[in-house]
């Protein structure tokens, strides 16, 4: 399942030097850049109706789930990559926060309209998406599906971490960091993308099904980090004799860590996240938060465009493309194949 992703770290190299270039547009939080959420400038430039005909470029909307997290800015990079090796013009905007579904889906719309190539897209929720996939299928308009998946089978592949499987590596670790008994809770990031749905199942799975001395004490809802470090506050008051908790992306981890130093539990709460960002970083390497999962966001950025591009050309594209997931911690956040895949 983890497969290598050495492959992946020249493109770290250029991660690193383009994150520090538009640092002064983002905060350690991950609470977005001055992009604000909105479009990339060249957002509204509407593709040409026939690029084969016309000799233009072939044009490919992203929308992804916000520009929040740093996240989402290494998926660009990786996207951007692939756009330039490849010769096609991609935009790429999301929602101010992963809780505006209903202004992502008015990017999907405007997107629509401009009758791209292709489309490349990652759903706050997978349901509600589907009447603007069928559009874009009765459009011949391939769509694919990256970070998470829609519950269709429209998407001519989906680009994206085994969320369950990481999740569940993310349990095994838990156990073992709290000795195998006790209980614990999970701050899942929401509850109807299907990185949220699936990150919550792997880790609950997991527990129940091989660890019956721990006990899921209460699951929580948030991927704000403001509102996840409230969430954790009441549920180590509810739970007095919580041994871990489990954060399932960047904010909920940023929140949940935020939560147990104001409790005044540190180190005495084990805490385990999901993606990197510099805050989660200077937790892990402090001793703060036991260990991560990181998957390969610029991965998952290219992948995204070069299946869109063989989709364009009536290519075969397998159905999944699994972008790869480790796990990091103290013992191991320096090697060079961690490195590779994280991003501040």
């Amino acid at each position: 399942m983890k497969k290598s992703l050495r492959a992946w770290s020249t493109a770290s190299l250029l991660l690193a030097g383009v994150l520090a270039l538009s640092a002064c547009g983002s905060n350690n939080n991950g609470n977005g850049g001055n992009n604000g959420g909105a479009a990339s400038p060249e957002a509204s430039k509407p593709a040409a109706s026939n690029p084969a005909a016309s000799g233009e470029k072939l044009y490919i909307p992203i929308i992804s789930k916000g520009f929040q997290h740093q996240f989402w800015q290494a998926v660009k990079i990786g996207a951007e990559k692939a756009a330039a090796e490849l010769n096609v013009e991609i935009t790429f905007e999301g929602p101010e926060t992963e809780e505006q579904v209903d202004k992502q889906l008015e990017m999907l719309q405007v997107a629509l309209d401009k009758k791209p190539d292709a489309i490349g897209f990652a759903a706050l929720d997978s349901k509600a998406a589907l009447p603007y996939l069928e559009k874009a299928k009765s459009s011949n308009i391939p769509v694919i599906a990256f970070d998470s998946g829609v519950d269709s089978d429209i998407p001519v592949t989906t680009a994206s971490t085994d969320n369950r499987a990481a999740s569940a590596l993310a349990a095994d670790k838990m156990a073992e960091l709290i000795g195998g008994s006790g209980e614990i809770a999970v701050v899942a990031h929401d509850q109807t993308s299907r990185t949220g749905v699936d990150r919550r199942e792997g880790f609950v799975k997991q527990i129940e099904e091989k660890y019956p001395d721990i006990k899921i004490v209460d699951i929580q809802y948030s991927g704000d980090h403001l509102k996840a470090t409230d969430l954790t506050k009441a549920i180590l008051q509810a739970h007095p004799n919580l041994k871990g908790i489990f954060g399932t992306n960047e904010g909920a981890a940023i929140g949940v860590l935020n939560g147990v130093a104001e409790s005044k539990m540190d180190g005495k709460v084990v805490v385990i996240g999901f993606d990197s960002g510099k805050a989660q970083l200077d937790a892990i390497r402090s001793g703060k938060m036991a260990g991560a999962i990181t998957q390969n966001p610029i991965g998952i950025g290219y992948e995204t465009v070069k299946a869109a591009v063989a989709a364009i050309k009536g290519e075969t594209v397998e159905k999944n493309i699994d972008t790869g997931f480790y796990w990091y911690d103290k013992n191991n956040i320096d090697d060079e194949q961690i490195k590779a895949v994280l991003y501040e």
